[in-house]
This record gives C-alpha cells, sequence and structure tokens, in this order.
C-alpha cells in the first residue's frame, strides 16, 4: 500500500512542480466538464482509480454528469448517492476533501445489460457550469450526431487532453476487458456490439474513460469513450446512450472545435450508403464465426485503405496471439486486419510509470 501511494504522491508532485494539465488540477466551481473526476470511494489498499467527468446531461428538469458505469459506479459495486469528486484520486493523492464533492451517483446502468458502460450523477448546485461546457471544446450541440466512417471527431478527457482523430469502423463488435476492483480482483470481459472506433495512438489513454467525444465540425455528440487500447479507441453511441438512461444532452448550437495543429490529417473519403450497407451486410453474416477465434477482439465495417470510398471489414486481433486463418475477403468485401493489445476499459495506452497505480 505504501509503495504505490507513494509512487502516487511522487508523480503527482513532479506533476505539480511543472504545472498539472487544466484537465487534471482542482478547478474553481462551478466546474467545467471534460476534467478529472470520479467516485470518491474507487480505490483498494494498493491503487486509486480516477477517469473523465463527460459532459452534462438532464432528464425531469434534473441535470447529471455523464461518465461510465465502471468510473462513476466502481463496475456495478457503487450504491445511488455516492459521491463525485473533481479532481479524481489519482489527481489529489487519493485523498479527496468533501469540498471536492461536485455530483453524486444517481443511475448506472449494470455492464452486460444495454450494450453500453454508461453512469450519471445528480450535480451539486453551484459546483457545476450549467450550460455544459466542456474543457477546450466548448459548449457542445444539444444535438446528436450519428457516427460515420471517416468522420473527424475531438474529445477533451483527463489523460490526453484535447485530441482529434477520424472514425475508422462503425457497427463494429468488440470484446473489452475490465477488472472488477480499482487495480485488483478478477479480470471479466464484456461484449459489445454497433460501437464505433477510432484508430489512433494519441487520441486516448487511461484516465479519458468518460469523455464525450463530439464531431470536430460541429460539436454534436457522437459517442461516450469507455475503452481502448494503444493504438485503438472505443466508444458507445451517443443515442444508445441516451436512450439508456433516458436523457438528452446540454448544449447549444452546433460550431467547430479548434483541433490541435498535430491533428490535422487528412481523414478517408467515407462510405456512402450503399457501400456501408455492403460492409455491414457482410459483417452481420460472419461476425460470430470470426469470434470463434479468441484472438478476434473486434470486428466492424471501415473504408478500404487501398481503395477510399469501398467498404472493408476490419478485424481487430489480439497482438502476440496465434490466430486462425482470416480470409482476405468476406462476401466480396475485402477484410483489413488490424493489429494490436488487448481492448480494457482501463489503464490502456499508458506509460509504464502511469501504469504504477490505476486510472479509468
Amino acid at each position: 500500500m505504501k509503495r504505490c501511494l507513494a509512487l502516487i504522491a511522487t508523480t503527482l508532485l513532479a506533476s505539480v512542480a511543472l504545472g498539472q494539465t487544466i484537465y487534471q488540477k482542482t478547478q474553481a466551481r462551478p466546474i467545467s466538464l471534460g476534467t478529472s473526476g470520479g467516485n470518491v470511494n474507487d480505490a483498494t489498499k494498493t491503487f486509486c482509480c480516477s477517469g473523465t467527468l463527460g459532459s452534462l446531461v438532464t432528464r425531469g428538469g434534473v441535470q447529471f454528469i455523464l461518465s461510465n458505469n465502471h468510473v462513476l459506479a466502481r463496475t456495478n459495486a457503487a450504491s445511488p448517492g455516492e459521491a463525485v469528486s473533481q479532481p479524481g484520486l489519482v489527481d489529489s493523492g487519493c485523498n479527496i476533501p468533501a469540498s471536492d464533492t461536485v455530483a453524486r451517483l444517481s443511475q448506472f446502468i449494470p455492464l452486460g445489460t444495454k450494450n453500453v458502460d454508461a453512469a450519471i450523477a445528480a450535480t451539486v448546485s453551484g459546483d457545476v457550469k450549467t450550460t455544459g461546457a466542456i474543457l477546450t471544446v466548448g459548449v457542445p450541440s444539444s444535438t446528436i450526431a450519428t457516427p460515420t466512417v471517416g468522420r473527424r471527431v475531438a474529445k477533451a478527457g483527463r489523460t490526453t487532453g484535447l485530441t482529434c482523430a477520424s472514425i475508422a469502423s462503425v457497427n463494429t463488435n468488440v470484446k473489452v476487458q475490465y477488472q472488477i476492483r480499482c487495480g485488483s480482483g478478477k479480470k471479466i470481459t464484456e461484449p459489445y456490439t454497433n460501437q464505433l472506433l477510432i484508430n489512433s495512438s494519441t487520441f486516448s489513454a487511461g484516465g479519458d474513460s468518460g469523455s464525450l467525444i463530439v464531431t470536430s465540425d460541429t460539436a454534436q455528440p457522437v459517442g461516450l469513450l469507455f475503452a481502448g487500447s494503444s493504438t485503438t479507441t472505443i466508444a458507445n453511441p451517443a443515442r444508445d446512450v441516451a436512450n439508456a438512461l433516458g436523457v438528452t444532452f446540454v448544449g447549444g448550437a452546433n460550431h467547430s472545435v479548434t483541433c490541435p495543429a498535430a491533428a490535422t490529417t487528412q481523414a478517408g473519403r467515407g462510405l456512402s450508403t450503399v457501400e456501408l450497407e455492403r460492409g455491414t451486410s457482410a459483417k452481420e453474416a460472419h461476425w460470430q464465426d470470426l469470434f470463434q477465434d479468441d484472438a478476434i477482439q473486434g470486428v466492424g465495417v471501415g473504408e478500404d485503405p487501398d481503395n477510399p470510398g469501398n467498404a472493408a471489414v476490419l478485424i481487430y486481433v489480439e497482438e502476440g496471439r496465434a490466430h486462425g486463418a482470416i480470409p482476405t475477403e468476406i462476401d466480396g468485401v475485402k477484410t483489413v486486419v488490424v493489429i494490436t493489445d488487448r481492448f480494457r476499459a482501463t489503464g490502456w495506452n499508458e506509460s509504464t510509470e502511469q501504469r504504477s497505480c490505476s486510472q479509468r
């Protein structure tokens, strides 16, 4: 216990000396979202965990912070009323004063029940901006966008801040690994269908769980980030999250997000309705057979990199694991194999120092 807490303290003291990022430090109240936060009880004897307070939603005239089940509800273990803090435990040496509470857990969707990893916490009056402002994104649009292949997106999260990329695959079925307690306990794998995936080594890392992904040209909610690997980010479609919780997004008019200069790479051409349907039909006909191979952890619909505008079935294979033969095409649709490490809901794409103690 002392060793891990010491590592947290050392890391944080170094961060403070250099200046913690705006996504990690304590904010003056009322706070903007896209910031460090989580359940104040999300700790074990050797670890403490946090994620991102993603966005503001409303239901029945009440405003809530939206994030993941595994950030706000301790992976199905929490009870309504538990405190949610800003910043999270990992950014305060695992010690949260009562004054850091900005919300209280209201509802979570049990993992494996509605195809989302989502939870909401009722805001404490005066502690969260009622406009729904997100750090460096601004007030998001109040209207939800449908994820499409090649669409440019942005997010603000606790660990990697403001990042931009493009959607690589949609209608993607994935297997995601969870750990039932913070940094310890049994590991379980949860299946999800029809998720959106972003192939980028810099778009997210552990601690960004719960971030709202928006379209970069209109700031419309498009996904709720909940897992990833060193090369990939996985998100629940925003519409599925809103429907599961019965909420609407708090926001305003459409506007663009100013992306970092390093994120100005060109997106693909995207898929026409005909090509999307062609790729989806092939994927739906064969994903269950492909998932019989334990090394395959994702199957979705994307764009053929060699023939822009043409659909491809993207097959995500876990790095370092032997796998069976993968066909070069399925029902006339090309397959593209993406090799990556395991899809995880915690601790992905982090440095060795960060892995010393857990982040969501």
